[in-house]
């Protein structure tokens, strides 16, 4: 297996010219955001969250489906799991996301919000939850943010 990071400053980018575009003129553009995961109340508030879970999958419809086509049990994916137990059954579907953008956008954000740069899997997933986790405590990690950090313009 490659050391390779998945996700590269390049990452689509697959003429030169593409990467000149995308480099010299789009990538410090803001991003005006009329649809995110986050509900406005919590962009309003600022919310700091305490685990991945609240911000990744407490209301992400895309994930929920790719988990129930899985099989993933729905104590796991909208039931009284735990956080980190609903994490590591994202992390257990992730790998069967391949070639559905859900399994871009994961290690985009994953690369892009916290810097890193492992494969979620099975494995790894208490890991990478605990890790985020970690990083979610930081002020600049609170809603907003997480949102500044993009770019995006709300």
């Amino acid at each position: 297996m490659s050391n390779k990071p998945f996700i590269t400053d390049n990452f689509l980018l697959e003429t030169k010219y593409a990467e000149e575009l995308y480099h010299q003129y789009a990538k410090d553009q803001p991003i005006i955001d009329y649809h995110n995961h986050l509900p406005p109340a919590q962009i309003a508030a600022d919310t700091q969250f305490d685990t991945i879970s609240q911000v990744w999958l407490s209301g992400d419809h895309y994930k929920w489906r790719a988990m129930r086509t899985l099989g993933i049990d729905e104590h796991y994916i909208t039931g009284a799991a735990s956080d980190q137990e609903k994490f590591e059954a994202w992390g257990k579907t992730v790998p069967h996301t391949l070639r559905n953008p859900l399994y871009h956008w994961t290690h985009l954000e994953l690369k892009r919000y916290f810097g890193i740069d492992e494969l979620l899997n099975e494995k790894n997933a208490t890991s990478i939850y605990q890790e985020i986790n970690n990083q979610l405590q930081q002020q600049e990690n609170s809603c907003r943010g997480l949102l500044h950090k993009m770019n995006v313009n709300t």
